[in-house]
């Protein structure tokens, strides 16, 4: 039986994250065969991993990647059981890897981001072994990108320790307004993230989400005792009220609110000659759209400990 030294314990670790003793004893089982050893704790931590998988994982991180001619970005939310493992470096760090790894394989699904390969191996293992590591549900929930193509810029911004992350871009008539403008973008991505727009204009309101404002208009003005032959005249100013509340073009921009979203962008492109429109936003939030329920963590660390 080969020795199995603090050298070949060291190595496994770094190259797996996984403990002192799971190396130990992986590298044991194997004779001290680091490639098997590597398989073996793949192999265990997929074991873990499946009984966590059936875990809530409702806190975690938005993370943001921007390519370095700001012509793609990509928006990631990667979720934890806990809010202490979300601010876990080790976490952090796994996010960020998922990042790039989206950013340059460009997944169109979540299955195929499991599928795709990551640091030799499958994606689907190599997140198994980094739950069995952390020791908490890890999901990657969502992922999108933005390409602006010719004459486009895209920008991000990261709020609040990664709970909000924005993606948005323009076109431009030059690559010139387009690199003049990205430090512009960056702060409409912030105005995104404080602001919340539903739509980019008013182009992009489903009609039935404008038919659902138009009947709650009019059931405001029947309990206000309008005559419905006024309605006609009054609802159209509602919806206008709407549009510029929930589109990211008319609203006031949140830096200078003498003036809209799309005038701030506009005067950028001005500065050097040139013109610019938004083109496309996305916001994620963490956790938006989860349940999270309550947990007594005594009782949870108590029937951990078979008390």
């Amino acid at each position: 039986m080969a020795a199995v030294t603090s050298e070949l314990i060291k190595e496994l670790r770094e190259r797996t994250g996984a403990g002192l003793m799971d190396c130990k004893k992986a590298l044991t089982e194997v004779d001290g065969d680091i490639e098997a050893a590597i398989d073996w704790l793949r192999k265990k931590g997929l074991a873990t991993a499946a009984k966590k998988a059936g875990r809530e994982a409702c806190e975690g991180v938005v993370t943001v990647k921007i390519s370095d001619d700001y012509k793609k970005g990509t928006l990631v939310e990667v979720n934890c059981e806990t809010d202490f493992v979300a601010q876990n470096d080790v976490f952090n760090e796994f996010a960020k890897e998922v990042t790039d790894h989206i950013f340059t394989v460009a997944p169109t699904s979540l299955e195929e981001l499991a599928e795709s390969q990551i640091k030799g191996v499958q994606f689907a293992d190599h997140l198994s072994v980094v739950i069995s590591r952390i020791g908490e549900n890890i999901v990657v929930r969502r992922f999108a990108s933005i390409e602006a193509g010719e004459n486009g810029v895209v920008n991000g911004y990261i709020h609040g320790n990664g709970k909000i992350g924005v993606l948005v871009s323009a076109a431009c008539d030059s690559e010139k307004t387009a690199a003049h403008i990205r430090d512009a973008l960056k702060d409409v991505a912030m105005h995104i993230a404080a602001l919340n727009p539903s739509y980019l204009d008013e182009t992009r309101i489903p009609a039935e989400d404008l038919a659902r404002e138009e009947e709650i208009a009019k059931e405001q003005l029947r309990k206000e005792g309008k005559p419905e032959a006024m309605w006609d005249k009054i609802i159209p100013g509602k919806l206008m009220k709407f549009k510029k509340e929930t589109c990211l073009v008319h609203q006031p921009f949140v830096k200078d609110d003498s003036k809209s979203v799309a005038q701030f962008v506009s005067e950028k492109a001005k500065d050097v000659g040139g013109t610019a429109t938004l083109a496309e936003f996305i916001r994620f939030e963490m956790g938006e759209g989860l349940t999270k329920k309550a947990c007594d963590f005594a009782a949870e660390v108590a029937a951990q400990l078979g008390q």
